[in-house]
């Protein structure tokens, strides 16, 4: 089966799961009354990120694989590129703000520049349980967990070659593993694995990159043929809707998500009319610098409130709050723009530049 490069609507899929994730941190700024379901599960916008990443790097690097032309120490910098440069300048922006706070004489939360996790934060190791307290930009825990995807990676791709000749076991064995270790890991930690952070972070992206490594075989092997793929979007995602309405279990919303990525993943093929417009594939572009740059604008943006407006910061006044949700996408532009992109081009031309200047064996 002919393979896109780039799965578009996978892509802007990615966007809606940051947005999730935006409004489960910026909601405690509207109201302090109840959290609606679909906001109070925001945080599992994080497992859908983990699965689509398991898909995407099976997507795009399983074949080099195959057949023995996967460089890790390439793979490695290349991914390093992708996410290190954003979360060092907003690790930086979260210091800068805290200390200009400080000595501006307004209170700081003392774990927002706790100097003991500074060394785990850069070295995105905040998710392996070796940072004492979630300092700095908190949400670069899962940047952190990712990393760790990223150093196991070739045992996620063996594991998903010996199973290629029978997707559909590797499906069951993957909501296995999710479903096993959902059940296991609350007995014994005392909270859902799904809204661990600094302590269990690293193990909590394993059964979600799996499950996506799981529904690429799938897709591989050519489930949901046909025009099915449009109405399954469509039944998958309701289906998952309802499930965070109904407050259902985290491991079902996640098991749900393998059928909502593979129907997605079906409109970007060769030949499929996606309605996927291009301002949701240009957001979904963006959706790495929305999730990073979230929390470091909040706390601009309410402390600035508070400060300017008297706004109570628990008790944003509508149009405040809309604006705090809506800035984040001007913001997450700019970020790309300026930072992001830029960054990951150059460390990737460096590395081309540096084995390009390498003295070749004779």
């Amino acid at each position: 089966m002919q393979q896109p490069v780039d799965i578009r609507p996978l892509t802007a899929l990615r966007f809606f799961a940051a947005m999730w994730v935006v409004l489960y941190h910026f909601w405690p700024n509207l109201t302090a009354g109840a959290t609606p379901a679909l906001v109070a599960k925001g945080y599992l916008g994080v497992e859908l990120f983990f699965t689509l990443s398991g898909f995407i790097l099976c997507h795009v690097y399983l074949d080099s694989v195959a057949a023995g032309r996967f460089g890790y120490g390439g793979f490695l910098w290349a991914r390093l590129a992708r996410v290190y440069p954003l979360h060092l300048a907003m690790l930086a922006a979260v210091g800068i703000m805290a200390i200009a706070a400080q000595s501006l004489g307004r209170p700081v939360d003392a774990n927002v520049l706790s100097w003991a996790s500074l060394p785990a934060n850069l070295t995105l190791t905040q998710a392996w349980g070796l940072a004492p307290v979630a300092g700095w930009n908190h949400p670069s825990w899962s940047i952190s967990a990712e990393w760790f995807a990223y150093l196991s990676f070739p045992a996620f791709a063996w594991a998903s070659l010996k199973l290629q000749s029978r997707p559909w076991l590797a499906l069951a064995l993957a909501l296995g593993l999710l479903w096993g270790l959902y059940a296991a890991f609350e007995p014994l930690a005392g909270s859902p694995l799904t809204q661990a952070t600094i302590r269990w972070g690293a193990l909590r992206i394993v059964p979600c990159f799996a499950l996506g490594c799981a529904v690429n075989q799938l897709w591989r092997a050519g489930a949901l043929k046909g025009g099915m793929a449009g109405w399954g979007a469509v039944f998958s995602g309701a289906g998952v809707l309802a499930c965070v309405l109904a407050g259902a279990p985290d491991a079902l919303i996640v098991s749900l998500f393998a059928g909502l990525i593979l129907c997605v993943a079906r409109l970007g093929e060769p030949g499929k009319r996606s309605r996927t417009g291009n301002i949701f594939v240009y957001l979904g572009e963006i959706s790495y610098s929305i999730y990073m740059i979230c929390v470091p604008w909040k706390l601009l943006f309410v402390n600035a409130a508070s400060a300017v407006g008297g706004f109570d910061k628990a008790h944003l006044p509508l149009g405040i709050w809309l604006l705090l949700i809506i800035g984040v996408i001007p913001l997450a532009a700019m970020s790309y723009h300026l930072i992001e992109k830029p960054a990951r081009s150059a460390m990737r031309d460096w590395r081309a530049g540096s084995l390009a200047g390498r003295p070749s064996v004779a």
